[in-house]
């Protein structure tokens, strides 16, 4: 990158000589005239008097780019020196410790580094711009540690002159930048994780936006900036863009390390039962023995084309991505065919407020989806558990309007959907005599099947039933009897009554 670049990222640098488009490949140590430091900027630690001017002289022999001096004196000498071998010559403060800068200016450059090497990722960030726009109502640009554009979002909304320029030059013209430093928003921005609000200046013709810090530990990676347009900020802004931004972290880190598996494969084994919990946790950095909950999002219609189903798919996974990460730092998300999976560590009773908010945040994008919660596993070896839970509730919830439940709202539903499955599955555990029945109705005609189940779903209250088959309570009595007589069923048996209940219920399934 450019020491124009890294000044704007590093604002506790000072220049005092030499060109801002110098290019900057590393950071060296410079206390000796030992060793070769080509390209790189160099930190001039315990330079005092002429022997800093002779430091200078000594890393501009050795290749270096530019250094860094304490503020202090023999200034006037040091940028002569520093002239006369076209070094870069910059200063920090007297109180900064050489190490702690020396690991900032690092963080800069290597982030830098891994965005300028790659580009397998940039079209998930151009995704994840799109779907924190929706989930925001802003338009959305993700930048490096360098302030250089790497994706951003397809807005119909008006957009002010900052975002034109920053995204016509791939990176923030550098009198805004400077603006932005001078405010203090960079140093927020690097050294929190908390949301950093620039209000409007129609001066300057910039709109109000959001901005948080892409942020991996301590190394700042690059930052999300959100501008406002015609409608005001969503209510859940704020909170969208932390999740965003620990998932941008996610995707950048990974560009290091391109030939490592990816994390939704470990995710997508986990869920499956494929892969060691704890060599899981080891790569993505989890502990193995926390209880963790699964949250599963479906869609309603599964899209019969295909690049639309996956475009559906990746869509959901992004919203999903986005809410978990801000409920959760550990939050882990993968998919496994039309589904996407949100394994969530120390989940609360807020799960439900959260899967609601995900729906409705894929409503507005177009997709309509339903949320099914499992229950908490006590570590995450047992994960598989809680999904399949998580999958029983969506599978029960299709056959209804609900967007959200849980395996405790739907416990008895799944119960007997479970033992449905079996009796279908193994026809011999069914009493023939329901089969005789039904047959006595599709040769003759007759409603004893559904006379049957609708008095036994009434819990053997003759009027009730009747007045929902829209019939005589006599007539129900009558049909009751003749059933028993066809096909020999006892309904005084309370057993053989719930086993005949389970199988009239399998066949109007």
């Amino acid at each position: 990158m450019s020491l124009r670049q890294l000044l704007l990222a590093e604002p506790l640098l000072e220049p005092v000589t030499g060109s801002l488009d110098t290019r900057i490949r590393g950071v060296g140590i410079f206390d000796d005239e030992a060793g070769g430091f080509t390209g790189e900027l160099v930190l001039l630690v315990g330079a005092r008097g002429r022997a800093a001017v002779r430091l200078v002289r000594a890393a501009a022999a050795a290749g270096a780019a530019a250094v860094v001096v304490k503020d202090g004196g023999r200034l006037d000498e040091l940028r002569a020196a520093a002239e006369g071998t076209e070094i870069a010559l910059l200063t920090v403060g007297p109180r900064m410790r050489w190490d702690q800068l020396q690991t900032l200016l690092r963080e800069v450059l290597d982030a830098a580094s891994l965005a300028a090497d790659s580009t397998s990722d940039s079209g998930d960030l151009f995704a994840l711009a799109q779907t924190v726009a929706i989930l925001t109502s802003g338009s959305v640009t993700i930048e490096d540690a360098g302030n250089r554009v790497l994706a951003y979002s397809r807005s119909d909304d008006e957009i002010d002159e900052l975002r034109r320029l920053s995204i016509l030059g791939w990176e923030g013209p550098e009198q805004y930048l400077a603006l932005l430093r001078e405010w203090g928003v960079y140093q927020r921005l690097r050294t929190s994780e908390e949301v950093v609000r620039v209000d409007e200046r129609p001066e300057l013709g910039i709109r109000r936006r959001l901005a948080v810090g892409i942020r991996a530990g301590t190394q700042h990676l690059g930052t999300i900036w959100v501008q406002e347009g015609a409608q005001p900020f969503a209510e859940r802004a704020e909170s969208a863009l932390l999740g965003a931004a620990r998932l941008a972290a996610v995707q950048l880190l990974r560009r290091r390390s391109p030939t490592v598996r990816s994390r939704e494969d470990l995710v997508e084994d986990l869920l499956e039962g494929r892969i060691s919990a704890d060599l899981v946790a080891g790569h993505l950095g989890l502990d193995p023995s926390a209880p963790v909950t699964v949250l599963a999002v479906g869609p309603r219609e599964i899209e019969r084309d295909r690049s639309e189903h996956e475009l559906h798919q990746l869509e959901i996974g992004n919203v999903v991505s986005v809410h978990a990460t801000s409920y959760r730092r550990g939050a882990i998300v993968g998919a496994v065919g039309a589904r996407v999976y949100a394994i969530l560590p120390e989940a609360g009773v807020s799960l439900s407020t959260l899967a609601g908010h995900m729906v409705d945040a894929l409503g507005r994008a177009g997709m309509r989806a339903q949320a099914g919660i499992g229950s908490a596993a006590p570590a995450l070896g047992e994960v598989a558990t809680s999904r399949r839970e998580a999958d029983r509730v969506l599978d029960a919830m299709a056959r209804t309007d609900r967007a959200v439940a849980t395996i405790s709202d739907l416990r008895a539903e799944i119960l007997l959907d479970e033992t449905l499955a079996l009796l279908d599955a193994n026809p011999d555990l069914r009493d023939p005599a329901v089969a005789t029945l039904a047959g006595h109705d599709a040769e003759h005609g007759t409603e004893f099947v559904k006379s049957l189940l609708t008095y036994l779903d009434a819990l053997g209250d003759v009027r009730t039933a009747a007045a929902e088959l829209h019939i005589h309570p006599n007539t129900l009595r009558h049909r009751l009897r003749r059933a028993s007589a066809v096909s020999g069923l006892h309904l005084d048996e309370p057993r053989e009554r719930l086993v005949c209940h389970l199988q009239l219920l399998l066949t109007t399934r």
